[in-house]
This record gives C-alpha cells, structure tokens and sequence, in this order.
C-alpha cells in the first residue's frame, strides 16, 4: 500500500456540496488555526511546528478547525454553485447509467457486472455457462451499503466449487475490512464467519472450505501476518500462516496460474521474497522459493510443470526466465524473456500454448505474444499516438485468446479479444459516451519536452479541435511522478467537461514513474527526487513555449505522491500557474518519514530515503512542501483530505494549508475541503464522484475566467 496515484476521474476526497442550502451565514474571512509552537529534533537539527497539535483525531477543536475550513471553501466557491450543477449534469449524463461489463468464464460460469440507472453501486451476477440466460445475483452492492455513508467491496471470489462467495468490506473509508460469506445454494450469509481482516487480500485454497488472509499492524497498517481459515469455523481458532517481522516489508497471498499453488509473497521497496504451498493441501507448510536478497525483486507464477519468475536478477528493465517445479534454485532459472535495456518488461500473462508479454519501450505500452515453441515475437497495434493497454481478466489459460484493454485520450474504455492463432481482433465492448460525443473532434498528441539537464520527457496532450493553439488556450496539467507508477493517457469523460470548454489537457510523464524503464523511475527517487519536481516545471514551460498554454490560465493537478509534487511546484515555481489543484497531498515529508507509527513509512525509505540519516534529512527539507512555505505569492489553490485516509494522514494537508494561510503574501483563494466520512479514494458511490469532479472542474474553470 503506497501514496499510491488513483485514476483522475475517481480522486477528489470531498463530499459535495452541489445543491446544499446554507443553514447559516457563511463565513467570509478564512479561519485561522492558533499556533502551539512544538519543536521537533532530529539529526541535531530543531525544526518548529506550530500545527503539530492539528494531528489530534479526536480533539474537538481539530473538527471544529475543518469543518470551518469546509464552511470557508463553500462560502469561497458559492458563486460557481450553478456551474457546479451543470458540470455534474453534464458527466452523469455522458455515462450510460444502466450498463453491463464484458463477461468472462471461468470454472463453468459466467460472470459480470451490471449498474442500474439512480444507484450507486454495482450489482455483481453470474448465470451456468451451459445456460447463460439463468442469471443470478452473486451481490448487490446497493443492499450491502444500506444504512452507511460509505461502502468498498473488494475481491469477490467464489470457492473452487462454485458455492461459497466471499468478499471483503469498509464500511469507513480507512480500508480495514471484514470477510463476509455467503452461502451461494441457500443464499444465507454466514454470519458466525465474518472476520476483521483490515485488509481484502482474500484467496480460496482449492479444497472447497479454506480460505487464507492477510491482516495489518493495527498501528502502521502494514499488512504482516496471514492466517488460515477453515469455513464453518471460529476465526478466533485460525492458524497463522506467516508472519513478517521486519517492518519494512508488506505481505500478502495469490494463487498461481495454474491453480496448483498458493504463493506468499514478502516486499518492500527494493526486495522480495516468496513462500509457496499446495493449494488442494493449504495446511502444509510453505517452502521458501528464494530467500530475500538486498536489491532483488521478483516475482512468481506457475503452469504446466515449470515456475515463471519476472526478476530483476542482473536485469535494470526485468527479465522472464522458468525453471522447473522440482529444481527451484536460482542456478536453475533460464531465460525466457531476455533482459532489454530499451524496454521496460511490465507484466506477463501464460497460456497453455502462448507466451503474452507487456513493456515499456518509448514511453508507450506494447503488448507481444507468441506460441511457446515459436521464438517470433508479433506486436498489437493501436493505431493511436498516445494510450493506455493491458492485459484483460483471461481466468482460463486453455484458450489462444488474448483479452485485453484499451482507451487512449479520445478513445472511451474498450475490451478486446485477440486470436492469437489466426491474428483477428474483436470488439467486446467500447464505453458508449453520450450526448453526441465524437473522438474525431478531438486531437490527441505525444510530445516530448527538454529537461534542464538535457534530457527528454514525454507528455500526452488533447484538445479540442477547433481549440486554437496560439497560446490562448487555458492548460490544465497532471503529474505524478513516484514510486515507478507509469501515468498512462487513458480515457476519462469527465475530463471533457473542460475539453469542450477549450481547454488543452496534458500528462508530463516525469522521472519517478517507469514510462521509459526502470532507470526513469531511479532518477526520481531518493537523492534525485528533485528531478521529479524539475521536469514538471520544464514540461509547464515547453507548453508555453510552444503556445499549447495561455500564460495566465496555466493549471496543476496531483494527488497523493502527485500531491507532493503539487507542493514542491508551487514552492519553486508559483508564478507560472494560476491554479492549483493538491488532492490528499503528501506534503509533511519529513515529520511522516520520521514518525515510524505512522502507515506507509518504514516500508518506504527506500522510495524517499530515512531521514534518521543525515544526508537524507537535509534532502527531505530541501524540498518538503510544508518546510519549505515562503512569505511569497502563492497560485489559487484547492486542497484535498479525507478524515480517515490511511495513506496519507488529514493533518498533512490540514498543517500546510494553515501555514500556507499564515505565510502566503496574495490575496489568492486558498481553500481546504475535508470529507468527515471518507478515506483516501473519496467518495465510494458513483453520484457522489460526479459532484466531487464537478467541484473541482469548477474551481479551475472559475480562475480560468469561463463561467456560465
């Protein structure tokens, strides 16, 4: 679990606010959080944090602060409320409300899942492959949810034997979870064997009544031991499994391909190790496959009688290479995709008589295939500049169809279905857009910007095609930029709603993703996390320069990790954006990377360094947003958090806003937005995400000057 990116038309961490009626007067000066200096030492050095007390979940004065720094961003924002219905109107009413998912069938079944016009959640179905119109309900998310504000299913999975459903539920927002049952012959819930998890890393054993889990360090979150369960019994009565006691790795339990074995895998940033057990035998004791080694990541899966291992064993960019079952050491393995320094190897997907493999080359996704006794490797072609691909759900590896996953700027989310054997490709499904939505209006572009120190980024650009690229067009820029997350161009429809309005939109794929190899994510870590922040700026001024980008109407967006990198621009550079949207921002970096207690940090110094080490200290303060606030001029701006987030704990924004408000030398909107109800990924209902997007589109489109 990671500061991790989510998908741009899924982000926002705020309850909306579209169509509420103030019940009192709405506040017109911004709230002030009072100072209670405390200092903070470490490395011999003091730092001073005089909203260090903002950290106190429970204190009655920490809500009462941000619920009026909620009161101040809607009093602040009110005159965009007609916008901001519209906006919504307009991003329900592209998306077909009552939809179907691409089916796909795996041990008998057909599997799917429906929505349905006014509700929130989806409605998950199956019916007998050999009687596809006896359609059943496996769960109506719809009826789950009932009586909570806020509802995340995770990881349905169905016994081997097709009659046991089990899943993992939040009913808060903080992603701790419980493990329902059901029976799917009676239709009972199986109450007696509910089982607080924390997490939904959930997988059936393949005998038909045990299930293995995965649990988090009530503290840090971190997700340590996993325990066995036999259904029909007292959880209390489960057996642990493995148990990871070093605090910088994570653990969690998958099945292999072949269904053979359960597979426990160990990792932190930079290491991995995996433990293997008979699936049809869960109560045996796991092997070791290769203990952990410093500076080696792999992976493993299975099929047929041989392992498959995607490592980075003297490979930067990862390799494939197999071994037998039976002969697990590593001077056993063999190459079966050799390491390339020009493409980065993503993920693989094994068939019983193909090989399917997607990397990175250029800065773009290439999905290859070919028969396991042919050396012939044949490339998919997309026909796009610009996209995103990946390998579709296939649960059956006895079949010569690839299925897989397509969209690109201007391309809406498509499945296909690739016959391997004879080359021809069918449409499944392609998301209808409504309200006349047309991709040839469109232009979408692959660009690529010249860094500071020479070297080369890349950015994914659309607009309109009438939109004139002279340099007056309003901009709106996204970045990320770590942990190695590659931002592909991908399909959003809300996004339009500030397209068709003239905007041009743009992704700067900046170091710290891997969207050109592994070497792209390691020059933006650690001691060079600074380039990650550099080459945003650089692609902002390239934009310019190339008159994709009015001056005066430039916007920012991130989230998260892209949330740091929001701060860290607007410390360097704010003169070149007029707005800046930071959701769930990671922007205390030094206090957090120093806090052990805290989720995500010991399993994490590998990404940003551990700062109980000098040179890793200054560095961190060199560039922690919230360190670094100047007396200066400061863009507009909208900041994001969610009360219960998990990931990147509501006081980081919460302290930078305040310090933002003390320090900042304008009279530019600065405003806060806390949802009391949710955690890291916003809103779970769907209807209440199109009025999280419309809010946020509305505050750009205000500062962009574009109101209706």
């Amino acid at each position: 679990m990671k500061r991790s990116p989510v998908p741009s038309c899924m982000f926002v961490l705020f309850a909306s606010l579209i169509g509420a009626q103030p019940v009192a007067a709405q506040p017109t000066e911004p709230p002030v959080a009072k100072k209670m200096p405390q200092s903070l030492t470490a490395n011999g050095h003091t730092r001073v944090d005089e909203y260090y007390w903002l950290r106190e979940r429970e204190n009655q004065e920490v809500l009462d602060y941000l619920n009026a720094e909620n009161d101040y961003m809607e009093s602040r924002l009110a005159p965009t409320r007609g916008l901001q219905s519209k906006l919504a109107e307009e991003t329900q009413a592209r998306i077909k409300q009552s939809d179907t998912s691409v089916p796909y069938t795996e041990r008998g079944y057909i599997y799917f899942r429906r929505t349905e016009d006014g509700k929130q959640y989806p409605i998950y179905c199956r019916a007998p492959a050999e009687d596809p119109g006896d359609v059943r309900t496996l769960l109506d998310v719809n009826r789950v949810a009932e009586g909570f504000d806020f509802c995340s299913i995770r990881n349905l999975t169905v016994s081997p034997n097709n009659r046991y459903l089990a899943f993992a539920i939040d009913t808060v927002g903080r992603r701790k979870y419980r493990i329902r049952f059901y029976d799917l012959e009676t239709g009972e819930h199986l109450d007696s064997n509910d089982i607080p998890v924390s997490t939904p890393n959930i997988v059936w054993a393949e005998d038909n009544k045990t299930l293995l889990y995965t649990i988090q360090d009530p503290q840090t979150l971190r997700s340590h031991k996993i325990f066995r369960h036999e259904l029909g019994t007292d959880p209390a009565a489960d057996v642990l499994v493995y148990a990871e006691k070093d605090d910088e790795f994570w653990c969690g339990v998958a099945k292999s391909r072949s269904r053979k074995y359960l597979l426990i895998s160990s990792s932190q940033t930079l290491s991995t190790e995996t433990w293997y057990l008979p699936a049809d035998k869960p109560a045996e004791e796991p092997s070791v496959f290769l203990p952990r080694e410093e500076n080696h990541e792999y992976s493993v899966d299975h099929l047929g009688d041989a392992f498959y291992i995607r490592t980075n064993w003297d490979a930067t960019n990862f390799r494939l290479m197999q071994t037998s079952e039976s002969r697990v050491a590593k001077s056993e393995w063999v190459d079966v995709v050799p390491h390339r320094e020009d493409a980065y190897l993503r993920d693989y997907q094994l068939f019983d008589g193909w090989l399917a493999v997607s990397q990175k080359e250029g800065g773009q996704t290439k999905l290859r295939f070919r028969k396991w006794d042919d050396s012939q490797w044949q490339d998919l072609d997309f026909g796009e500049p610009c996209y995103q691909a990946s390998f579709g759900y296939s649960p059956e590896s006895d079949t010569k169809q690839l299925r897989y996953n397509f969209s690109s700027l201007k391309t809406p989310d498509s499945v296909f279905e690739f016959d391997m054997e004879n080359g021809t490709r069918q449409l499944l499904k392609q998301d209808e857009i409504l309200g006349g939505f047309d991709p040839r209006d469109y232009v979408t572009r692959f660009l690529w910007a010249k860094a500071r120190d020479g070297v080369d980024v890349p950015i994914s650009l659309i607009h309109h095609k009438e939109t004139p690229i002279d340099g007056t067009a309003p901009c709106l820029i996204y970045g990320y930029g770590s942990y190695g997350a590659s931002m592909s161009a991908s399909f959003s429809s809300s996004r339009f709603n500030l397209i068709d309005r003239g905007f041009v939109y743009a992704i700067a794929h900046i170091r710290g993703g891997q969207e050109l190899g592994r070497e792209w994510y390691e020059d933006g870590k650690l001691l060079r996390k600074k380039n990650t922040f550099s080459d945003f700026v650089d692609c902002t001024k390239f934009l310019l320069a190339e008159k994709y980008a009015d001056k005066d109407r430039v916007f920012a967006r991130g989230g998260s990790a892209g949330g740091l990198l929001m701060g860290a621009v607007v410390n360097m550079a704010p003169d070149l954006y007029q707005g800046i949207v930071a959701d769930v921002p990671f922007v205390d970096v030094v206090t957090t990377m120093l806090d052990e207690s805290i989720p995500l940090t010991t399993g994490e110094y590998d990404e940003w360094g551990n700062p109980n080490e000098p040179k890793y200290y200054a560095y961190m303060l060199s560039y922690s947003p919230y360190d670094r606030v100047e007396r200066k001029d400061y863009p507009n701006m909208l900041v994001t958090t969610g009360l219960h987030d998990s990931q990147v704990q509501y006081w980081e924004p919460a302290k930078w806003v305040a310090r933002l408000r003390d320090r900042k030398t304008d009279d530019n909107m600065l405003v806060l937005k806390t949802n009391m109800s949710a955690g890291h990924g916003g809103a779970s209902g769907r209807y209440d995400r199109y009025k999280e997007i419309a809010l946020r589109h509305a505050f750009i489109l205000h500062h962009a000057g574009i109101e209706e």
